[in-house]
């Protein structure tokens, strides 16, 4: 049954109504990002293996293969996967299959355009890792949730760059972790942080380590998860400072939750909220502020005014 037409801003997305969808997505982007990780030289944070919001999907972004190019898309409009290089290109419709045929459709794809790429083969933070070869087990996918998904995608794309704008110190590019799969952003305060423990599933602790090298305030979304926990955005401070997680917040639906060790804000509050846009950006503003103000960030010397499109920063 085709689904309603939704809001096309910030529409529902119910994740007990999409979750086998949601797990074959994040095993399809386990791939793609692979295939990035297996050609790109590593950059601090792990910031070569992300995938970004396309205006049609997820995309690799470009990808160097000696001296040849090539990218990779899930394009949520046409429903499709492609491979794209300097030379030509190469497609598939997304429709309901095996992680195994998906693939191995990648691999072949890439041998025939003469980039072949071998990447590490098993998922990484997930509960099963399973590797992508032995993965025979039917997997759903239905086009109009994944389609809904980017939607939302593409909205929170939109405010998290806008929050961006108004740091002058290091920060990260808004982009879509596929292992933890979500959409993040991330402040430094500019000083080393303790040594992470590690301990993350199915990675390799000294990945986890290099991540959290020094402190952090990051903020992002996340479309759910097993247990039908549904969709929302998050922000936590890396190390947490002392009183951080009894700080005031907004808007009123924001709070801490004990067993991530984050503040939450339910995707649905923001979505129905009368200025999603605006409640989205006081729970950013409000959860970096605590951690800044609390874990003393020099924020006179950190922040700038949100930035306009052709308006240079004033200096």
């Amino acid at each position: 049954m085709p689904l309603p037409s939704p809001d096309p801003a910030w529409p529902p997305l119910p994740y007990a109504e999409w979750a086998d969808t949601c797990e074959t997505l994040q095993l399809w982007c386990q791939i793609l990002g692979k295939v990035r990780l297996a050609q790109t030289p590593w950059l601090n944070h792990s910031w070569q293996t992300p995938l970004y919001v396309s205006a049609r999907g997820l995309t690799s972004g470009v990808i160097s293969h000696r001296e040849r190019a090539f990218d990779l898309e899930l394009d949520f409009v046409d429903q499709a996967l492609r491979v794209r290089t300097d030379g030509g290109g190469a497609g598939i419709a997304l429709e309901a299959m095996p992680v195994a045929a998906f693939y191995a459709w990648i691999m072949e794809a890439l041998e025939g355009l003469d980039v072949p790429v071998a990447i590490d083969g098993a998922p990484n933070e997930m509960a099963q890792a399973i590797p992508f070869t032995e993965d025979t087990t039917p997997r759903a996918y239905d086009p109009a949730w994944a389609e809904r998904f980017w939607r939302v995608l593409l909205a929170a794309d939109r405010v998290l760059k806008t929050f961006r704008t108004g740091f002058l110190g290091k920060a990260s590019p808004v982009h879509f972790f596929w292992g933890s799969f979500d959409l993040a952003v991330t402040r430094f305060s500019g000083r080393r942080a303790p040594r992470h423990p590690g301990g993350v599933p199915h990675l390799p602790d000294a990945v986890a380590r290099e991540a959290y090298s020094h402190e952090v305030s990051s903020a992002g979304f996340w479309p759910g998860g097993p247990g039908n926990q549904d969709a929302a955005f998050y922000s936590y401070a890396w190390p947490a400072p002392t009183g951080y997680r009894d700080a005031a917040v907004a808007p009123a639906r924001a709070r801490f939750d004990d067993a991530l060790g984050e503040f939450v804000l339910p995707y649905e509050a923001v979505r129905t909220a009368a200025d999603p846009e605006g409640a989205l950006m006081a729970f950013l503003s409000s959860t970096y502020a605590a951690a800044a103000d609390l874990g003393r960030w020099d924020r006179a010397a950190l922040e700038c005014a949100l930035g306009a499109p052709g308006r240079p920063r004033p200096t």
